[in-house]
C-alpha cells in the first residue's frame, strides 16, 4: 500500500470565511500591495525560492502565491523560471530586491517584506498533516508535542489549534482536550447537511451585492476549466470550489450567517487532498464544473431563488462523491506517524 504523500498547503486568493489567513494568502496580499504601490516595479522577476525565502514559508505557498497573482494579471511567465510583473501596473519608485527577485541577477540589497506571526509560518503545515488523516480515524492532538515537533512556544501551537478549530477540523472533547473527527460518511453527511441548509440563504443574501465583473470571471474561469476538464489538477479545482462558496458568498452581509457557515469549511479544506488523489481514479471530468456554472448562469440572470436552489441541488449530490473520495484514500494510502496526533479510532 502507498505510503501518504505530502498533501497540500494551498488556499483560493482571499482569506477564508472567518478562518486563518493560509501562509500563502498572507504572500499574496503582501505582494500584491507592493505591485500596486509600485514597491516591485513592472519587469521585476520573482520566483519560488526567492518569495520562500522572503517569508520564511516553503515552496509550496510560495508557488502558490505566484500563481494566484499570474491568474490576478499582477505576473506574467518570464522566460526560463519564475515570473515578472506585468506591464502598465501602477509603479512608484522602484525599490531594489534580492537578485533572485529583481531582474538582471546583480547583487541588491533585499526586501525586507512583513514577517509572519510564528503561529502563521507552521499552520499550513499542521493543517495538510491533519486533513491527510481524518479520512483514517479521529486524531487526537497534543499541545505540548507539536511545540517540541515545531520548535515553538506552547502559545504559538495554541494559537495554531484555536485558528484549526474556527474552521471546523478541532474541536474540544468533554475534558477540554483537542481532537480531529474522522471523515465518516456520517460525518460527511451531516456536514453537507449543514451547507445545504446554510450555503443558499446565504447565496440569497450576498446576490444583490455581488459585483457584475466577479461573476463574469467566475463564467470564464468555469468555461475554461470545462473546455479543459481532462487537464485540470487538484489546485485548480480547489481555486474553484473556493471561489463559489467562499469567495461568493463572502459578499453575504449577514455576518452571523457567514460565521456560521466557516465552522463546517472543514471539508472545503478536505477536499483540496481528495481532489489531489482520488480525481481521474473516480470521474473523468470532474461533475462539479457545470453544477457550478448552473448557478453562476442564474445569477447572471437575476435568478437569484433558482441560483440558490441549484447550489442546495449541487450541495446534495456532492456528499456521495465526497464518501466515495474519502473511501478511495483508506483503500490506497496510510499515515505516517507524527509525536503530535494520536489516533482515537481505528
Amino acid at each position: 500500500m502507498p505510503r501518504e504523500r505530502s498533501a497540500f498547503s494551498e488556499a483560493r486568493g482571499g482569506v477564508a470565511l472567518g478562518a486563518a489567513p493560509r501562509l500563502y494568502q498572507r504572500a499574496y496580499g503582501i505582494l500584491a500591495e507592493q505591485i500596486g504601490e509600485g514597491v516591485l516595479a513592472a519587469g521585476a522577476r520573482l520566483t519560488e525560492s526567492a518569495v520562500a525565502a522572503q517569508f520564511g514559508i516553503s515552496r509550496a505557498p510560495a508557488r502558490r502565491a505566484l500563481l494566484e497573482l499570474a491568474r490576478s494579471g499582477l505576473l506574467v511567465k518570464a522566460p526560463g523560471r519564475g515570473y515578472r510583473v506585468s506591464p502598465g501596473v501602477p509603479n512608484r519608485e522602484s525599490v531594489a530586491v534580492g537578485p533572485e527577485v529583481a531582474g538582471g541577477g546583480a547583487p541588491a540589497d533585499v526586501l525586507r517584506l512583513a514577517s509572519l506571526p510564528s503561529w502563521e509560518r507552521i499552520y499550513g503545515q499542521v493543517e495538510e498533516q491533519i486533513v491527510a488523516r481524518i479520512a483514517f480515524a479521529d486524531w487526537r492532538l497534543n499541545e505540548a508535542e507539536l511545540a517540541r515537533h515545531y520548535g515553538v512556544s506552547r502559545t504559538v501551537a495554541r494559537d495554531v489549534a484555536g485558528r484549526l478549530q474556527q474552521c471546523g477540523l478541532l474541536r474540544k472533547d468533554e475534558r477540554s482536550r483537542w481532537f480531529a473527527p474522522a471523515l465518516s460518511p456520517d460525518h460527511i453527511g451531516e456536514l453537507y447537511e449543514l451547507r445545504w441548509i446554510l450555503e443558499p440563504a446565504a447565496l440569497a443574501e450576498a446576490a444583490p451585492k455581488v459585483p457584475r465583473p466577479f461573476l463574469a470571471g467566475m463564467r470564464r474561469h468555469l468555461e475554461v476549466a470545462i473546455a479543459n476538464a481532462r487537464e485540470i489538477g487538484g489546485p485548480t479545482l480547489d481555486a474553484l470550489e473556493e471561489e463559489m462558496h467562499v469567495a461568493l458568498l463572502g459578499h453575504c452581509g449577514n455576518r452571523t450567517l457567514v460565521q456560521a457557515i466557516s465552522l463546517h469549511q472543514s471539508l472545503l479544506i478536505a477536499h483540496r487532498f481528495l481532489y489531489r488523489w482520488t480525481g481521474s481514479s473516480l470521474f473523468e471530468t470532474e461533475p462539479f464544473l457545470p453544477e457550478h456554472l448552473e448557478v453562476v448562469e442564474r445569477l447572471e440572470a437575476g435568478r437569484v431563488e433558482a441560483a440558490a436552489e441549484a447550489l442546495k441541488r449541487h450541495l446534495q449530490v456532492s456528499r456521495e462523491r465526497a464518501i466515495a473520495r474519502v473511501e478511495v484514500i483508506v483503500r490506497e494510502f496510510e499515515p505516517d506517524e507524527l509525536p503530535y496526533l494520536v489516533r482515537l479510532s481505528p
